[in-house]
């Protein structure tokens, strides 16, 4: 059997193939050292681009699997793919710990007013009477409770917050305190102190937090994006921000990233911008190599590989 590997995580996953299983390596661009026309499994590197991806499917007729090291997979669902029959599995559970301490990270954030606090040391002032919140009895609605989520849940609610989650088709789940359904969370929004998006991206998510959803919330309500930017309304969003529908936004991703340089987010005081970082971790690579030489066990095996994509829904 053979593989195409990326060239950024041949060190974490080579040593752990097994001994009959060859590869030939693919760069950022698209460019394939060896040959890949007899190629069953490509993995796919961190930001594929639609052009490096059309690059890799005319190289290797035969492919049958895709992984992704990552959760979303909206940049992979392009005609040029959906047309050949490759099963696709994402990174899905390899990003829930480090992104569930980035939020709340976020959270703590905006509770304990550091920004102001960070402020007053570089201005070497001292001043008593800083208003700080706790975040024990807040209510935090969570937008998609998948891995990520509930990894975000559990940590939550170890600090006292009553979490909510909102899921196409809802059940009970360890850490929330309740859960509605796809159509219900809107109804949620006023009664929430954070609300956090950790929806994948799909045609129906796109434009989800609009300016009725942010109307919707408390002015001392605070957002936070560790999803896809697209998934806001941005221009509403600025609007929040300004004028104050909302406190505050934590936006780890946004609409057109890297974020330009004229966009108003970078300069509104409650809005906190981080470049998409929420998911790195020192052991980021060797979960993603975990995870694909267990599905490539099972894939050799005829088992049911973890993590297959519904190309339908987007996830």
């Amino acid at each position: 059997m053979k593989l195409i590997l990326p060239d950024h995580l041949i060190a974490e996953i080579q040593p752990l193939l097994p001994a009959d299983v060859e590869f030939v390596v693919v760069d950022s661009e698209g460019n394939i050292d060896g040959d890949a026309s007899d190629a069953e499994v490509y993995v796919n590197g961190f930001y594929l681009k639609a052009s490096t991806l059309d690059k890799v499917l005319a190289a290797a007729p035969v492919l049958r699997w895709q992984q992704s090291p990552s959760a979303g997979v909206n940049h992979i669902l392009t005609p040029n793919f959906l047309q050949r029959d490759i099963i696709l599995t994402n990174g899905a559970g390899v990003h829930a710990i480090p992104i569930s301490e980035f939020v709340l990270a976020f959270m703590l954030y905006h509770a304990k007013n550091l920004r102001k606090l960070q402020t007053l040391q570089d201005e070497h002032t001292w001043v008593r009477g800083v208003f700080l919140e706790e975040l024990a009895d807040a209510t935090l609605l969570i937008i998609g409770t998948g891995n990520i989520g509930q990894a975000i849940a559990s940590r939550a609610q170890a600090f006292g917050v009553r979490v909510w989650g909102s899921r196409r088709h809802p059940e009970p789940s360890p850490h929330f305190d309740k859960i509605v359904g796809a159509d219900q969370w809107r109804s949620l929004l006023p009664e929430a102190d954070y609300v956090v998006i950790a929806t994948p991206l799909t045609p129906e998510t796109v434009g989800l937090i609009d300016e009725a959803a942010l109307r919707s919330m408390r002015p001392s309500a605070y957002l936070i994006n560790i999803a896809r930017g697209a998934i806001v309304d941005e221009d509403a969003l600025i609007t929040a921000l300004r004028e104050g529908w909302i406190a505050g936004a934590g936006l780890d991703t946004v609409a057109t990233e890297p974020l330009p340089p004229q966009s108003p987010l970078w300069s509104l005081p409650n809005a906190f911008i981080t470049p998409h970082c929420s998911a790195l971790s020192p052991r980021l690579r060797e979960r993603i190599a975990a995870l694909f030489i267990d599905n490539l066990k099972r894939y050799q095996a005829g088992e049911p590989l973890r993590n297959v994509v519904d190309k339908k829904a987007g996830y």
